[in-house]
Order: structure tokens, then sequence, then C-alpha cells
């Protein structure tokens, strides 16, 4: 996983969630911890998703602490309906 900060086997730090994530452009491949909003499924954040109003459905990694001392989520993919 290129880019991403490997989870720690014996402890639950760094998970994969699915989540809505505000971002203005789906280039990015990480978030700062105030973008996400983690949800219990996959279909509560398909649900939950507002192209309009630029939430997107995804399913990220974390969270981590940047180098800047930021908590920050990677994406592992978008969902899409």
């Amino acid at each position: 996983m290129r880019g991403f900060v490997p989870p720690d086997p014996y402890t639950k730090v760094s998970e994969e969630h699915f989540a809505v994530v505000y971002v203005p452009k789906r280039s990015r491949n990480r978030f700062p911890k105030g973008c996400v909003e983690v949800v219990a499924s996959k279909e509560d954040a398909l649900e939950q998703a507002d192209s309009d109003k630029k939430q997107f459905a995804a399913l990220v990694l974390g969270p981590s602490k940047s180098s800047e001392g930021q908590y920050i989520y990677y994406l592992v993919e978008w969902l899409n309906d």
C-alpha cells in the first residue's frame, strides 16, 4: 500500500472504515479528520453521500497522525452506487 502508513497488526489504531468525505475534487488520496465522517456501513455511506454538497462515499484507512501532527485518513477506494 504505497502512500499509506501501514496498520499496526497488534492494535486497532488505524483501521478501514466506511465514511462520507467532504472534498472539493476527488483527486486527493488523504483527508484531514475534520473532512471525514465515519459511518457504520457501506449502505449508510452511499445513502448520506451528496455530490452537490461535495460529500462522497468512500472506504478510508485511519486515523493516522501526519508528520505535521494532524490526524488524517487515507483513501482506500471511492464507493459508487
